[in-house]
């Protein structure tokens, strides 16, 4: 995607002509998935856009993802990685709208919305000054993910008659004393009146609510969206803020039997011959000699398949989005566990094998008597698919909490969502089960773990408020905890031992009634995503030494006494001994925002009225 400032707030980033456009800078296709999805914004030298939804995206050549699997999940017939633009033909790919739309002068200091500087074409110029726009810091956002400029006319003029924009006759100007790192030196005035008003408790949680601002119900993002009735209270954020933004996505892995052989070639051809009837399915194989490296599978066969998932797309209900303590989408994780606890070795021909899984060389026995580790399996080969569903503003979201309101990436339901595919390595273990359900059932796990509990189901009350939808239960179970803080050291520990930096690895947990694993695995789309270090990690010999040193490690941080201590810590208290010195993690290794972690779940309370798994 290759930003090019518009001219006024409805045209694309990457409006024709191209050749005579200035170029701002690009982003990745992964980005418009992670990092720069529907509805987040981009700061582009000294300009900020957002981008659009995914009606306005030109998909006409973007590669199809296939992922049946996930795709069902979610309710869509499947996904495609995000266009890219064709400068050579003036395609635009990605579309993106100016915001915020209020910028300032650093020189005049004015403060006004972009059009009102008449800023020469390709341009975020003063047209007095010949300066630089600075775009508003400052947004004003909902829960309901709505985003709206912040509202500077009602705060500079709060108390006073003359609170609508314009109302006065004035200009407002914004500056910045610089005497302090506080808002209390960020300065809005009007002409009107002679006192400028400080941004000091803009950020309070009711500072808006208190002033008679209300929510917009604007949704920017989405083109010729009309505005929405909402109740929610708004929130003053800066525009740079992670609070602006969180992508709520989904993913999968790709497991056998989808990952090979005759489903696999379906997959690929599904979307698009999916409204074909069998004749012309069977045409086109044979035009395109789609089986001609594939001796072993017929077009019947193929034609066969097809049907079927039609079928299956033609009862197929909304979303499913369960509500049983174990997350959304357990269907997915339940299919992924029996796959990696079994062994599928790497084949003679396997250049399009994408789930090559295999128990390591030597006897695991030992680790089961130290450790209490059921099995462990080396992914030499893995492929996972990441779809963006929507997104959610001011609160971050939770993969249990299903409850949350989200906000669109379209202003019409499609049949397909982004996504991306990520190919890497991994280790999968599995607790030995007797051991673990024998720990759990302790007075001490229990106990901490249900400290931990009460706390998040509150917060998914909060967050459901008089949404309508079932309060989801909260997943901090002994068990859970265990896994989610056992992945969190491993992750650490191969930062050091592996040569992969932390926020390169991934994890997944698999924790119920039935199941007891995690999986580590590469979480880049580059080539440090093969490089084998992951998998050599796994081997026995390696495995006990790593976990003998995070151990130990774990049992000791450098803020105890205080964290070990803790009754709760981190975001809304749902840690206990957890924290940023000992198991916290980069965002994009945790699958559930560093939450929901207790150190003394491995190694015991210092005091003995816990013990811990190992």
């Amino acid at each position: 995607m290759s930003p090019v400032p518009p001219r006024t707030r409805r045209r694309s980033l990457t409006s024709a002509p191209v050749r005579t456009a200035r170029r701002l800078g690009e982003i990745r296709r992964a980005q418009l998935v992670t990092t720069y999805g529907v509805g987040a914004m981009i700061a582009v030298d000294n300009e900020s856009f957002l981008v659009r939804g995914i009606d306005s995206w030109d998909i006409s050549e973007a590669p199809f993802v296939p992922e049946p699997r996930l795709a069902r999940q979610l309710g869509v017939s499947g996904f495609r990685l995000p266009p890219a633009p064709d400068p050579d033909r003036a395609k635009d790919g990605v579309r993106a709208v100016r915001f915020p739309e209020w910028y300032s002068c650093p020189n005049c200091r004015a403060l006004q919305p972009f059009r009102k500087f008449n800023s020469p074409a390709g341009k975020a110029e003063c047209s007095t000054c010949q300066e630089d726009l600075v775009p508003s810091r400052f947004v004003m956002a909902c829960a309901n993910g709505h985003l709206e400029d912040f509202p500077y006319w009602k705060w500079v003029h709060r108390g006073t008659q003359r609170a609508e924009p314009g109302g006065c006759g004035g200009e407002l100007t914004f500056r910045a004393d610089g005497s302090t790192a506080s808002l209390r030196s960020v300065l809005v005035s009007c002409s009107c009146r002679a006192d400028e008003v400080s941004m000091e408790g803009s950020f309070r949680r009711q500072a808006l609510k208190e002033l008679g601002i209300r929510c917009g119900g604007r949704r920017p993002w989405l083109k010729e969206a009309p505005a929405e009735h909402c109740q929610e209270p708004p929130r003053t954020l800066h525009r740079g803020s992670s609070s602006v933004w969180f992508p709520i996505m989904h993913s999968a892995l790709s497991i056998p039997p989808w990952s090979e052989g005759l489903t696999k070639i379906a997959a690929q051809l599904y979307d698009k011959l999916k409204d074909e009837d069998a004749a012309s399915i069977r045409a086109y194989l044979r035009i395109e000699k789609t089986l001609e490296h594939h001796p072993a599978y017929s077009p019947d066969e193929i034609v066969a398949l097809m049907e079927r998932w039609r079928e299956e797309d033609a009862t197929a209900a909304e979303p499913t989005e369960e509500v049983d303590g174990d997350g959304p989408h357990a269907r997915l994780y339940r299919d992924e566990y029996r796959s990696l606890s079994e062994s599928y070795p790497e084949q003679d021909d396997a250049s399009d094998q994408d789930f090559v899984c295999e128990p390591p060389g030597t006897s695991i026995q030992p680790l089961t008597e130290a450790y209490g580790l059921g099995q462990v399996m080396l992914v030499k080969r893995l492929r996972e698919v990441r779809a963006l569903q929507s997104f959610t503003r001011v609160d971050e979201p939770s993969p249990a909490d299903t409850s949350l309101r989200r906000a669109p990436i379209a202003l019409a339901k499609h049949n397909w969502l982004p996504a991306i595919e990520v190919s890497g390595e991994g280790v999968f273990v599995r607790l030995d089960t007797d051991r673990l359900r024998a720990w759990e059932q302790q007075s001490g796990p229990v106990a901490r773990a249900r400290r931990i509990r009460e706390n998040h189901t509150k917060l998914l009350h909060e967050r459901a408020g008089s949404s309508g939808k079932p309060v989801p239960s909260s997943s901090a179970t002994p068990r859970y905890v265990l896994l989610h803080t056992l992945a969190h050291v491993l992750i650490n520990e191969w930062s050091l031992d592996g040569g992969y930096p932390a926020a390169a690895l991934r994890e997944r947990l698999y924790a119920d009634d039935e199941m007891a694993g995690l999986l580590i695995y590469t979480a880049t789309s580059d080539s440090a995503g093969s490089l084998g270090g992951i998998v050599a990690q796994g081997e026995p010999a390696r495995l006990d030494a790593t976990l003998r040193a995070a151990l130990h490690r774990a049992g000791w941080c450098s803020n105890d006494p205080l964290c070990m201590e803790s009754e709760a810590s981190g975001a809304d208290s749902l840690n206990l001994a957890a924290c940023h010195a000992c198991v916290l993690l980069p965002e994009t290794s945790c699958e559930n925002n560093n939450i929901l972690l207790d150190r003394a779940t491995l190694v015991g309370t210092p005091d003995g009225l816990m013990s811990g798994f190992f």
